[in-house]
């Protein structure tokens, strides 16, 4: 049996009759959707002839959200449906899946007659029938991707990697129209299948050789605690399942493990990190530091602006909560321009008050992927003689932002990208890669006005990279994937 290059879902599959006799889409059905969207299979749903006006409607949004082709016939017309994909899809040697429900037993048959490789939901009768021997059976329409993922992968008759990814839909959208999660089998000799929490991840992790996730996707609460190694995280449900079943499979390659991401979670252990950097700076080269800083848990402590002199602090300075993500006020920030404007600060507690450096409102964005580093360059925000010019009309009143959609950039930059040490900051990037044991990770480089000194002021775990053009970016993606397997995999067999 071959590899399936197309899947066409039954309506029987997707459709649910509600209690006003309509038709509504099955809840698995959006995760298949968006599964096969990017899979690079042919895909399709077969209706019948009569459609209600739901149904006409639901097929004009998947069609155009989801990219699937549409098929029209009835089930004493089935055998038609075999020339028309045939027309659609460009030739008769597309091997093709039919996903049909059980309950649809004469349409199987027929199905089965015609050539069709099935896949049948809640089709109990099949285990009794001696039908066609590519016929599976699947419990759960979300386990369709699993199935096919695992076909296709004894089909080629080689070693592919399979990296489950667990992440938040849009997340996955992003990195998926990308090109960077292939479904099917490719060159790269690797396949990449959505984690869902709707299936036993036992089930899923048993078939899976690398697990990549963005776990401060699914953080619901997180509290720090200097005393503990860790901090103390609660996550949803299902991430807290896929936790506790990795335990349960220690051979598994994970991008990266928990315990690794932790100090990017803090900015406080993130800033101890980075005094680090001091011991690469070398003669003849500008120095690559993190920015001062200071830890506090009130703003109203009487001896602040004492502690902010010992921390080589001064106004303006940028206020940040402890926490780095995944809780909602994470980016919830301010610049200060007195001393006074600490008090009432709307940022959460506890915070880190860090150096405001003059950057001439350019960020350096670095992604280290496996043992490649790219950068970009950005706007940022504008030197402090410069906001406070603008802001003197708000008679200096702290500027509270969300990082993550109101940062209040200048109009131009005004380095030029030269002016940045790039084997300095690769230097560096190696650095943290060691000493974090990351795989994908991020930082944000400004350079100093006057000093040159090239100043890191953020770190996060598996950016979105998109700055970087996709014919770069991916491969270097992926063969970080792979890289880390195999060092896994080697590690395991010494």
């Amino acid at each position: 049996m071959g590899l399936i290059e197309g899947v066409i879902l039954d309506s029987s599959v997707l459709f649910h009759v509600n209690v006003n006799g309509g038709s509504t889409l099955s809840p698995a059905a959006h995760f298949v959707f968006r599964a096969l969207h990017f899979s690079n299979l042919r895909k399709g749903i077969h209706f019948g002839k009569d459609l209600s006006s739901d149904e006409v409607n639901l097929q004009e949004m998947i069609s155009k959200e989801y990219g699937f082709d549409c098929f029209h016939s009835s089930e004493s017309t089935i055998e038609l449906l075999k020339d028309e994909v045939a027309l659609a899809w460009s030739g008769t040697g597309v091997h093709t899946l039919y996903v049909v429900s059980g309950h649809k037993k004469d349409l199987c048959l027929k199905l089965s007659d015609c050539g069709f490789s099935l896949s049948v939901l809640d089709g109990e009768f099949i285990e009794d029938t001696n039908l066609h021997p590519s016929i599976r059976h699947i419990k759960k329409l979300e386990q369709l991707p699993l199935d096919i993922c695992c076909h296709n992968k004894k089909a080629a008759g080689k070693d592919f990697i399979i990296v489950g990814y667990n992440m938040k839909p849009s997340r996955q959208r992003d990195f998926a129209k990308r090109g960077a999660f292939p479904f099917y089998p490719s060159q790269q000799e690797m396949i990449f299948l959505p984690l869902t929490y709707e299936l036993p991840m036992q089930l899923q992790l048993e078939q899976m050789d690398v697990v990549l996730h963005k776990a401060t996707d699914d953080i619901v609460s997180i509290e720090l605690n200097t005393s503990m190694p860790a901090p103390k995280i609660t996550y949803t449900d299902g991430m807290d399942k896929l936790r506790r079943t990795l335990e349960d499979h220690p051979d598994c390659c994970v991008i990266d493990p928990l315990n690794n991401i932790y100090p990017v979670m803090d900015r406080l252990r993130i800033q101890d990190v980075l005094l680090g950097l001091e011991n690469l700076t070398t003669v003849g080269h500008s120095i690559i530091r993190g920015a001062h800083f200071l830890k506090v848990d009130s703003f109203d402590d009487l001896n602040l602006g004492e502690r902010l002199v010992e921390a080589k602090l001064s106004l303006p300075s940028i206020v940040k909560p402890q926490v780095a993500c995944g809780v909602s006020n994470a980016h919830s920030m301010a610049i200060v321009f007195s001393l006074q404007d600490y008090k009432d600060l709307p940022v959460p507690l506890p915070a880190i008050i860090q150096e405001y450096v003059d950057h001439s409102s350019t960020l350096f964005k670095f992604y280290v992927l496996g043992e490649k580093v790219f950068h970009a360059v950005k706007k940022s925000t504008a030197n402090s003689d410069v906001l406070m010019k603008v802001f003197q009309g708000n008679q200096l009143k702290p500027l509270v932002f969300d990082s993550l959609k109101s940062l209040p950039t200048a109009e131009k930059n005004e380095f030029k990208e030269e002016a940045i040490d790039l084997e300095l900051v690769k230097d560096a990037a190696s650095w943290l890669r060691r000493k974090l044991n990351l795989t994908i990770f991020g930082f944000d480089v400004v350079i100093q006005d006057g000093t040159g000194d090239h100043v890191i002021v953020d770190v996060n775990y598996l950016p979105s990279f998109k700055e970087i053009p996709d014919d770069e970016a991916i491969p270097a993606f992926w063969e970080a994937i792979k890289s880390k397997f195999r060092e896994r995999r080697e590690g395991k067999n010494s």
